[in-house]
């Protein structure tokens, strides 16, 4: 396929890039609360002369010669970020250069992809005769998995067939994603004064009860994702040292493969314990692309690798197919003094265009 040509050069493209980053991460975001960076955002867009729409804090547009009797593909990420932890030791909101690196919250996550999807969306905005239309938003409440983000705004978009979800994934494909299943337990028991025999203590009860679902394998092992993931991550029982409990309650956090729904999980956990189980959302699903897809052969034609992601993200409320692909690397995301390479983000513009030419 010959290579499209942009009024945009390389280091252009880089340049806004870095520049939009850095006025980004002057902007607390916190998840709903971003809407002076989709402001910054807007005016990103105005700059260049590409007219945008707003759905609450979502921003999105649509390419120059877009035609609605084609399919579209979509750019998504999000501009809100997690609250910084205490263990900086720079100032989150100072974007500082240094070593080839931009220090910054949300600089990882997701703003490098954010970014580099903006740029990506400038190379391609006006050409002429493309196979699908090329559609963007930039969305909120991702970080909280929010209802005024992209599952607010998909309905308003068009004809979306395949959706790029920027996470960073090391500009390598990201074919399936873990589910997220939260889960709340009890198990009710008698309370006594603890000096006296209690052959029903809720502690003694819940622990045999956890240790049963913690060492349990579900049958069925994905063959992108591995075994469902259960997590103890919080338990609480008692007030008093002599004093035992009427119950123990407890919260199980579940990454769920593409062998399941969570709510078909949700039932074989249950069948396993004794305590009672409320699920918090089963809103949150796995998903997955097909090896064969178009998109997927196209990144693996230009030496990119794939695999699957224990980490949940947009992807499992986007309701069309999905692939995550971003730069930066996702253990740097909710770290003290995160960062990103900028050589990261001329990477990701970069692989961003060269999969999406053989696909436009």
């Amino acid at each position: 396929m010959q290579e499209l040509k942009s009024v945009y050069s390389k280091e252009e493209l880089l340049n806004n890039a870095v520049e939009l980053l850095k006025k980004l991460i002057e902007i607390p975001s916190f998840s709903k609360d971003e809407f002076n960076t989709s402001v910054e955002i807007e005016s990103f867009f105005k700059k260049h002369q590409i007219p945008t729409k707003r759905f609450k804090n979502n921003i999105w547009a649509v390419n120059k010669n877009f035609d609605v009797f084609k399919p579209s593909i979509l750019l998504n990420t999000h501009h809100d970020t997690v609250k910084p932890n205490k263990a900086y030791t720079l100032d989150p909101f100072l974007p500082i250069e240094k070593d080839g690196k931009l220090f910054g919250l949300g600089s990882n996550d997701a703003g490098a992809s954010l970014v580099s999807m903006a740029q990506v969306f400038l190379h391609f905005y006006d050409k002429e005769d493309l196979q699908y239309n090329l559609v963007i938003a930039l969305t909120a409440e991702e970080e909280i998995s929010g209802f005024d983000g992209i599952e607010a705004l998909f309905p308003q978009l068009p004809n979306v067939e395949l959706a790029i979800v920027g996470e960073p994934t090391q500009m390598n494909l990201a074919i399936a994603e873990k589910g997220l299943l939260v889960i709340d337990g009890e198990m009710k028991g008698t309370p006594s004064h603890a000096a006296h025999p209690n052959d029903d203590n809720s502690i003694v009860k819940c622990m045999g009860d956890l240790q049963n679902i913690l060492s349990f394998k579900f049958p069925k092992v994905s063959d992108y994702l591995g075994e469902v993931k259960i997590t103890l991550s919080g338990i609480h029982a008692g007030v008093q040292h002599n004093v035992v409990p009427e119950s123990c309650t407890f919260t199980l956090d579940v990454r769920v493969t593409d062998e399941y729904s969570n709510k078909e999980a949700f039932e074989i956990i249950q069948s396993q314990m004794k305590s009672t189980l409320t699920a918090r959302s089963f809103r949150l699903n796995s998903s997955k692309i097909e090896m064969d897809h178009p998109f997927v052969q196209a990144g693996l034609e230009i030496g990119r690798t794939t695999y699957g992601s224990p980490t949940s993200s947009d992807q499992a409320i986007i309701p069309c197919t999905s692939v995550k692909l971003g730069p930066g690397d996702s253990r740097r995301s909710h770290t003290a003094d995160e960062f990103i390479f900028i050589e990261e983000i001329a990477e990701g513009i970069e692989i961003y265009i060269r999969i999406l030419e053989k696909i436009l």
